[in-house]
């Protein structure tokens, strides 16, 4: 099994072990719960490095990394999480962008430009655009991101992400596209 396979396996196991609690955040006086992508990317981490196999500890889990001022990355971007070397800007395994279901456009956009421009400029092996959520209609954001790929088709590169989808606590993401 390659290293983007195992960490893939891996990604399938941390999602299932979220519950509720950390995928609709209660909020006091509020009966409905909130997707919170902070909440929801804290737990995912935790869930991750509780679960990290020998396989990848060439690599470092990091989470919320400012690039910003980095002298080989334009952009002043902070990724969801990174799964790296480092020091290094050669054999980082994938860069992890993370929205709830009821995303915003402008959200979307920019997390394709930053999963595009970091396979392209930061030389990750792999980008994942992972939703979390059920609303009925997961493949929106397939829909919506072709959408917003044709307006920046130089920022944006669908064919180098991996779209998923966690649709509910208790279930493991799966690939959409």
């Amino acid at each position: 099994m390659n290293d983007f396979d195992e960490f893939t396996s891996l990604l399938k196991i941390a999602t299932q072990a979220i519950n509720e609690r950390f995928f609709n955040l209660p909020v006091a006086g509020q009966e409905e719960s909130l997707y919170r992508e902070r909440v929801y990317c804290y737990e995912l981490y935790h869930q991750l490095r509780t679960n990290w196999p020998a396989d990848l500890n060439e690599y470092t889990l990091s989470g919320e990394i400012d690039k910003s001022g980095h002298h080989l990355i334009d952009e002043n971007v902070i990724p969801d999480l990174l799964i790296h070397i480092p020091g290094k800007m050669e054999g980082n395994l994938v860069i992890v962008e993370v929205k709830p279901v009821n995303f915003n456009r402008e959200g979307i956009k920019n997390d394709l430009k930053k999963l595009t421009s970091f396979q392209r400029e930061a030389n990750y092996d792999h980008a994942i655009h992972l939703t979390y959520g059920s609303d009925g209609n997961e493949q929106i954001i397939l829909e919506e991101s072709r959408m917003i790929q044709k307006d920046n088709v130089e920022e944006i590169d669908l064919d180098l992400i991996e779209f998923w989808n966690h649709d509910n606590p208790g279930n493991e993401a799966k690939i959409l596209k």
